[in-house]
C-alpha cells in the first residue's frame, strides 16, 4: 500500500472480529517497525508487552477495568475487548537519564531538569504510531487508548512489569468488524490554514 494511502486510511477502530487471530508474521512486522522509530541518543528506551491468548487478554481487561465505567466507556470497551491482540508500549525514563549521562553526551549527571521535553514519552509515542500505520498497511485495524490512572498499577503488577516502565497506552489490533465511528469525528478535521504558521504565528 502506498504510504499516502496508509496515512489516509488510518483511523481508530473500536470493534474486531474475535474469531480471526492476528497472524504471527503480521504481529512480528508490527513490532519490527516499531523498533525503527527515532529515539533521542538512539536510547530506544521503550518496551512492548504483547497479549494474545484469551487468558492473558482476560487478565488485562480484569486488571484494567474501572469500578464504574460510564455509558460511553462501556460501549467502547465492549468492542475493544474483541481484539485478538493487545500491545502495551512502555516508556523507560531511566534509560534516557543514563544515556545522556554517558561520556559521549557530555552531561555529568542524570538531572531530569536538563530535558526540555520528556523524550521517553515522545519516542515511545512515535513507536506506537509506526505500529498503527503498519496495522493499516497489513489490512487490519487498531485503536490506541489510554489506561485510567488508577488502573496503571494493577496492570503493571498483574504482568510483572519492572519499576520505571510506564505504559503510555494500549493498542488493540485485529481484523475490523463494523463499528460505530466516534462522535468526536463530527468536529471535522482541522485544515492546514488553521494550524500551520509560515514565518510568523498567525501568518498563513
Amino acid at each position: 500500500m502506498e504510504f499516502s494511502e496508509v496515512v489516509r486510511r488510518r483511523r481508530m477502530v473500536r470493534d474486531y472480529d474475535p474469531d480471526r487471530p492476528v497472524p504471527t508474521a503480521i504481529r512480528d512486522r508490527i513490532l519490527a517497525n516499531a523498533l525503527r522509530a527515532p529515539s533521542g541518543g538512539f536510547t530506544q528506551g521503550w518496551a512492548f508487552l504483547t497479549l494474545e491468548s484469551p487468558q492473558d487478554r482476560e487478565r488485562f481487561w480484569v486488571a484494567a477495568a474501572e469500578d464504574e465505567p460510564d455509558e460511553r466507556s462501556a460501549w467502547v470497551l465492549d468492542g475493544l475487548q474483541h481484539a485478538p491482540l493487545l500491545i502495551i508500549p512502555f516508556a523507560h525514563k531511566d534509560a534516557y537519564l543514563s544515556r545522556y549521562a554517558a561520556p559521549d553526551k557530555g552531561w555529568t549527571d542524570r538531572d531530569e531538569a536538563r530535558w526540555p521535553m520528556p523524550y521517553w514519552y515522545i519516542d515511545t509515542g512515535m513507536a506506537a504510531l509506526l505500529m498503527l500505520q503498519t496495522v493499516v498497511d497489513e489490512g487490519l485495524g487498531a485503536c490506541f487508548f489510554g489506561l485510567s490512572p488508577s488502573r496503571v498499577s494493577p496492570v503493571t503488577a498483574e504482568f510483572g512489569v519492572p519499576d520505571g516502565y510506564e505504559p503510555i497506552g494500549v493498542i488493540s489490533i485485529g481484523y475490523r468488524a463494523p463499528d460505530t465511528p466516534s462522535p468526536s469525528l463530527k468536529r471535522g478535521r482541522r485544515g492546514a490554514e488553521e494550524v500551520v504558521h509560515h514565518g510568523q504565528w498567525g501568518h498563513h
